[in-house]
């Protein structure tokens, strides 16, 4: 089953007990009465969209593992912040300047009125009416950042958390296991950048996992494929360890 809203889609049938892949960046999708000021061109880049995890999470679904993905840009609003953090509506991106998003207060309260609010109610939701065991928070992240392309960032996959670290400590020795280098809080801590997961499930005391996938690894449905395979069962391995 596959639910679209304008806002989030949720692909699968969520169970209780289950596995929830979230997905905050999942789509490149610009409404059309929304005017960015960029080119075409940069909505097919990481500053639009997470590279590959819409595929990775859809091919994760299974009977009992679902997912629930944003079914908008996080140009258009970026659904891992803070309500009123200044980033939910990025002016610029990576070096990139947003020219359609100098708002005025008004015009921006709107905004997240139409898409903040709509995808973390609808994921709140989810998580009560069907309150999985695992949540895994799915994201992908550059080899290396436009602005500053000496920075190298080799890790197949990072691990983010911030307070509850119960599932990623189990899964960071899986991943490594696989012959993966394997980022603790790397490229991007937990600490700082876990928005949704400390409002959904640090705050409820829900056991979940913070990935970061390499672009590079799953940019192609190869990549894509073996990705949500070795996900998927390194995910169903850390419920079973969970106490």
């Amino acid at each position: 089953m596959t639910v679209p809203t304008d806002v989030f889609r949720i692909v699968g049938e969520p169970q209780p007990g289950g596995i929830l892949v979230v997905a905050d960046h999942a789509s490149k999708r610009v409404p059309t009465d929304v005017d960015l000021g960029i080119a075409p061109a940069l909505l097919n880049a990481h500053i639009a969209v997470d590279i590959g995890v819409a595929a990775v999470a859809e091919r994760m679904v299974r009977p009992g593992t679902a997912a629930y993905l944003a079914n908008v840009s996080r140009l258009v609003c970026d659904l891992n912040r803070d309500r009123d953090a200044s980033g939910v509506v990025p002016e610029a991106s990576d070096g990139h300047a947003v020219p359609g998003n100098r708002l005025t207060s008004s015009d921006r309260a709107a905004r997240i009125a139409r898409y903040f609010d709509p995808y973390h109610d609808g994921l709140a939701a989810v998580l009560a009416q069907t309150p999985p065991r695992l949540i895994v928070s799915l994201h992908s992240f550059t080899p290396r950042l436009a602005s500053d392309p000496g920075q190298q960032r080799p890790w197949h996959v990072g691990v983010l958390y911030n307070e509850d670290d119960r599932a990623a400590r189990l899964a960071i020795p899986l991943l490594a296991a696989e012959g993966l280098i394997v980022g603790d809080q790397l490229p991007y801590s937990g600490k700082l950048l876990n928005a949704t997961m400390n409002r959904h499930a640090e705050a409820a005391g829900r056991a979940y996992l913070g990935l970061e996938v390499r672009q590079d690894q799953i940019s192609d449905p190869v990549g894509q494929a073996a990705w949500a395979a070795r996900l998927s069962r390194i995910a169903a391995e850390v419920v079973t360890r969970l106490e």
